[in-house]
C-alpha cells in the first residue's frame, strides 16, 4: 500500500471511472482473502486522518450504509487502536448494509468505538466522510443530505472517503442535492476523474491517493491526468544555425470590429510561446500596427491567398471574429495543414452545416484541426445545452471528436483534450483567475504558436503541444497573485513559467 498525495507538476495518473473502477474491485476481491480491501482502505484513511490531523483531539466518522461507511468503520477501529477519541454516526437504513460493511460495524463495536450522535467539533478536530461511494444516487430530501450538511457545517477539516459525498465519480457533478466540501480527499483502488473536473475541484480539497496495493491492469483508463514534468520543459532549444524562418509561421485571422483585443491577445501569445513571425489579418483592417508588439505583422485579406500559401502556415482563426469570420473560413478550412478554431469561428461552424462537412473532411486528407470550445460553444457544435456538456464533459468531449474528427480542448474546471482515437486528458492545473475577458484568446493563441515550431505533422504531436499549453496556461494563473489575472498579465506569466 502506497498513499500518495497528488501533485499536479508530477501527475499524469490514469482516471478510471465506475465501471472500470468495479471491474478492478471484482478482481482483487476474487484474488483476496474476503473483507481485506475494506481493511487496507481503513488502515490508509486512519494514516492519513492521523498525518493531517495530528493534534487532532476528536475525530468524528460519518458513515453511511454502504462500503464507503465500512471504509469509515475500519478507519474508525484503526484509529481507536492507535490511541484516538473517535465516533462514528451511521446514517441511512441498515437492512441496505453490504456484507463487508456490516462486518466491519461489528468489528468497530468489538473494539469499542463508540456509535452515537454527531458531536460537537472544535477547529482542530477532525470529521471523516464516509456517506456514500461509488454507487450513490440523487440524495436530495434524504437523511444522507442532512449528513453533508452537518459535514459542511464543521468548524474542522474534512476528509473524504473515495471521493466527497454527493459527487459524481464520473463527471464531477453533483448527484442531487448537496455536496460534501473536503478539505482531504483519499481516493482508494483508483483515482476517479470526477475528482478533477467539472465541480470535482471544488470539493476535492487537497487529494491524495492509494492503490491498496491492488494492480489496476483489469481494466483500462477513461482518461488520464495531463500535465507533469514535461509539461513545464523549456521551449524547444534553439540551435546557432536556425533562423525566424525555423520556428513556423502563425497567422491569427479574427479582430472584426469592436474587437481587435482578442486577435491581438491571441498574436502576443503565439509570439510569445515562440513561433517564428506571427502575422494578424484583421477583419476589421482599420489597425495595421501594434505598438506594444510590433514584432507582429498585419496582412489584411490573408485568407484569400493562394492554397500553397494557406497551406504553409498555422492558422488562428476566430478570435474577435463575429460574423465576418464565416466568409473566411471556408478557404482556410480547405487548405491550413494546421488550423486551430476557436471563439466565432465555432459559432459559425455550429451554425453552417456546409462548414461542418468541410471540417469533418480535413482528417481524410491528413489536415490537422484543432477546436477549443468552451462550453456554450460545446453546446452548439453538439446541437444541446450548456448544461448538458456540463452534466458530463469526458462524454461530451468525445461526441466532439466523434462528430468532427478534430482534436478538442473542451475548456473549464479540469479542461479536457480529446483527439479521435486517443485517450483523453484531464486537466488538472487552474483556478478562477482564468475567468477573465480574453483568458481563452491567450490559450488559443499559445497553442498555435507552440505547434508551429515543430514539423512534425501527428496527432501525437497535437496532443503533446496542447496538453503541454493547457497545463502552462492553468498554472501560471494558479502562480498568479491578482484575481482576475487579466489576459495581456498571463500571456508573460506564462511565458515567465
Amino acid at each position: 500500500m502506497t498513499l500518495v498525495r497528488v501533485d499536479p507538476l508530477h501527475a499524469q495518473r490514469p482516471l478510471h471511472g465506475v465501471a472500470a473502477s468495479r471491474a478492478i474491485e471484482a478482481a482483487a476481491q476474487a484474488a483476496l482473502p474476503a473483507h481485506t480491501l475494506m481493511q487496507r482502505a481503513g488502515l490508509a484513511v486512519a494514516r492519513l486522518a492521523l498525518a493531517v490531523a495530528p493534534h487532532a483531539e476528536r475525530v468524528w466518522v460519518a458513515a453511511g450504509p454502504g462500503n464507503n461507511g465500512g471504509d469509515g468503520l475500519e478507519a474508525a477501529l484503526q484509529l481507536r487502536r492507535f490511541g484516538k477519541p473517535v465516533s462514528v454516526t451511521i446514517y441511512g437504513a441498515a437492512q441496505r448494509t453490504p456484507a463487508d460493511a456490516a462486518l466491519s460495524l461489528q468489528r468497530a463495536q468489538a473494539a469499542g468505538v463508540p456509535i452515537e450522535e454527531p458531536p460537537a467539533l472544535q477547529r482542530g478536530d477532525l470529521a471523516i466522510d464516509a456517506l456514500l461511494g461509488l454507487g450513490a444516487r440523487s440524495i436530495a430530501h434524504t437523511p444522507l443530505a442532512a449528513a453533508v450538511e452537518a459535514l459542511n457545517r464543521v468548524a474542522c477539516p474534512v476528509l473524504a472517503i473515495d471521493l466527497p459525498s454527493g459527487l459524481a465519480a464520473d463527471t464531477g457533478q453533483p448527484l442531487g442535492g448537496p455536496v460534501v466540501n473536503a478539505t482531504h480527499t483519499v481516493s482508494l483502488l483508483t483515482l476517479k476523474p470526477g475528482l478533477y473536473t467539472g465541480a470535482g475541484r471544488d470539493h476535492t480539497g487537497v487529494i491524495w491517493f492509494d492503490d491498496l496495493a491492488v494492480d489496476s491492469s483489469a481494466a483500462p483508463p477513461d482518461a488520464r491526468l495531463s500535465g507533469g514534468a514535461d509539461a513545464l520543459q523549456p521551449l524547444p532549444m534553439r540551435r546557432h544555425v536556425q533562423h525566424k524562418g525555423s520556428f513556423g509561421d502563425v497567422v491569427v485571422v479574427g479582430g472584426a470590429h469592436g474587437m481587435l483585443g482578442a486577435a491581438l491577445l491571441a498574436a502576443r501569445a503565439a509570439h510569445a510561446a515562440g513561433a517564428g513571425r506571427v502575422y494578424l489579418d484583421l477583419l476589421d483592417a482599420s489597425l495595421a500596427h501594434d505598438a506594444t508588439r510590433p514584432e507582429l505583422m498585419f496582412r489584411a485579406g490573408w485568407w484569400k491567398s493562394t492554397p500553397a500559401h494557406l497551406g504553409a502556415a498555422t492558422v488562428l482563426a476566430g478570435c474577435g471574429g463575429g460574423s465576418s469570420v464565416r466568409e473566411a473560413l471556408a478557404p482556410l478550412v480547405a487548405h491550413t495543414r494546421r488550423l486551430v478554431l476557436d471563439a466565432d469561428a465555432l459559432n459559425a461552424i455550429a451554425s453552417d452545416q456546409t462548414l461542418r462537412r468541410q471540417l469533418q473532411g480535413r482528417a481524410p486528407r491528413e489536415r490537422l484541426t484543432l477546436l477549443t470550445p468552451h462550453p456554450l460553444e460545446a453546446a452548439r457544435l453538439l446541437d444541446t445545452s450548456a448544461a448538458a456538456v456540463q452534466q458530463d464533459r469526458l462524454h461530451a468531449a468525445h461526441e466532439l471528436c466523434h462528430r468532427y474528427r478534430c482534436g478538442i480542448v473542451l475548456k473549464g474546471s479540469g479542461s479536457i483534450v480529446c483527439v479521435p482515437g486517443r485517450m483523453p486528458l484531464i486537466n488538472p492545473s487552474g483556478d478562477a483567475k482564468l475567468a477573465s475577458a480574453g483568458s481563452g484568446d491567450v490559450l488559443a493563441g499559445w497553442i498555435a504558436g507552440y505547434w508551429a515550431q515543430d514539423d512534425e505533422a501527428s496527432l501525437e504531436k497535437l496532443v503533446r503541444v496542447v496538453a503541454a499549453s493547457v497545463f502552462r496556461h492553468g498554472l501560471a494563473a494558479e502562480r498568479a497573485s491578482t484575481t482576475p489575472l487579466r489576459a495581456g498579465d498571463l500571456i508573460e506569466a506564462m511565458r515567465g513559467l
